[in-house]
């Protein structure tokens, strides 16, 4: 690929490549000392690996030049398509409206990577041929049962129709306290969703380096306000705030007074979905405004970016119901003290926003089947912390999860059909278990 090497030789001469001069170019290999660099894809997976190439319904192992995941017999987005194109030196992934496209290099045997992690980089050449409608992120595995991922969607983006550039990432950016990484079987992968077409090559890590990109801190990423960027949401996300802050001051002008307000993730605005029968029968009488406050796709830092440009202005609502972070755990599995302090940083901007209100705050719901799942195990820990916020007066903490469970806590798909979100007869049981608590707090 005459294109990547001559790329390359601008780079070495414009000084892009690392400081350790241990960045390899596409069809160069071995710069650096001995140990210093560690490929995992150069004109092909390193020896004793291989590539995956999947969507979120099945996978394929990659032989040959080109591979499309194959589609199940009932497909449930019949119109997708997932597939990468191998060339001499370079892999291009390629996907149509999908939900998730992987394009990932496997170990047979796994691979020790603490000589990388954390003071390491991170070095691959991309090209990014089309995403304007879609995303893309990184993942490096940091041993069994964990990985680490970094979204690139808005980078991608700036990227398109630019040819071959170097990145370096820091392995900070995939690194957590107490990871392990003596034993990785997925070095690398490449995730998309939505349109997109994006070549990869030269995947290595170095000892050492001078990165070019940047990551959110992950000790501080849930509190750190910020727009949701994901190519599903991007078009919409902005256009429903600026609707809702439009709602908002429609009802202050005309001198509707707003009683309670629920703010939330997706669960939150499934009530204008699939719970909007029942929030008729339950909180129009309330001119309640939790339509408008609840976005699919949501972390703490997402909530707490709206409520710091305007979602609340003009509201002086009696109570708000509160709910968010279970997408910090399926996200990004994280640390159930860091997904408390965004709980935390939202509570405190709303009191300061809203001093009038008192705060109805919900135990983050149940999810997946069975209660030792990992995901499950994670927001029950977020949980014990948030019920500490109850303060007995302004912040009351209310735990009704039992209610969409069996007594062995097993979360049945009758209850929630993907054991995330709810169905119409989950938000009746919703309303109903938390009526005794919100009726207490619009009274006070």
């Amino acid at each position: 690929m005459t294109h990547i090497k001559q790329f390359a030789r601008l780079a070495l001469a414009a000084s892009v490549l690392l400081a350790t001069g241990a960045c390899t170019t596409a069809g160069k290999q071995g710069a650096g000392k001995q140990g210093d660099e560690l490929s995992i894809y150069a004109a092909g997976p390193r020896a004793g690996s291989h590539v995956v190439v999947a969507d979120f319904e099945a996978s394929q192992r990659v032989a040959g030049a080109s591979v499309l995941v194959p589609k199940p017999a009932v497909p449930k987005v019949a119109a997708s398509r997932v597939g990468v194109d191998v060339g001499q030196e370079a892999m291009t992934l390629h996907f149509k409206d999908a939900w998730y496209a992987n394009l990932r290099v496997e170990t047979d045997a796994p691979l020790d990577l603490r000589a990388y992690a954390p003071a390491g980089v991170l070095a691959f050449d991309m090209n990014v041929e089309d995403m304007a409608q879609g995303g893309v992120s990184f993942k490096v595995g940091c041993g069994k049962g964990c990985e680490r991922q970094v979204p690139f969607l808005v980078p991608a983006r700036a990227m398109a129709g630019k040819g071959w550039q170097p990145l370096v990432f820091p392995m900070r950016c995939f690194t957590r306290d107490r990871d392990d990484f003596s034993a990785v079987s997925t070095p690398f992968a490449l995730e998309g969703s939505g349109t997109g077409r994006v070549g990869i090559a030269q995947v290595r890590f170095l000892k050492s380096g001078t990165p070019n990109t940047s990551c959110p801190d992950y000790k501080t990423q849930s509190v750190t306000p910020e727009m949701l960027n994901q190519s599903w949401s991007i078009n919409h996300w902005g256009p429903r705030h600026e609707a809702k802050k439009a709602e908002a001051r429609r009802r202050n002008a005309a001198g509707e007074k707003t009683r309670i307000v629920f703010i939330g993730d997706s669960i939150t605005e499934g009530w204008e979905k699939t719970g909007a029968p029942v929030w008729q029968r339950h909180y129009a009488k309330y001119n309640a405004l939790g339509l408008g406050l609840g976005f699919g796709g949501d972390h703490t830092e997402n909530v707490l970016w709206r409520l710091q440009h305007g979602a609340l202005d003009g509201l002086d609502p009696k109570v708000v119901v509160l709910m968010v972070g279970t997408n910090n755990t399926g996200d990004r599995l994280e640390n159930p003290v860091t997904t408390a302090a965004g709980v935390r940083r939202n509570i405190d901007e709303i009191q300061q926003r809203l001093p009038n209100a008192n705060i109805l705050l919900l135990a983050i719901f149940p999810r997946d089947e069975k209660p030792d799942s990992q995901l499950r195990r994670i927001n029950d820990q977020v949980n014990a912390i948030l019920s500490g916020f109850d303060d007995g007066k302004r912040i009351a903490f209310l735990d009704i999860n039992q209610a969409f469970l069996t007594a062995d806590g097993t979360l049945s798909r009758e209850v929630m059909p993907d054991l995330l979100h709810l169905n119409e007869q989950s938000y009746e049981v919703w309303a109903r278990a938390m009526e005794p608590a919100l009726q207490r707090l619009l009274s006070q």
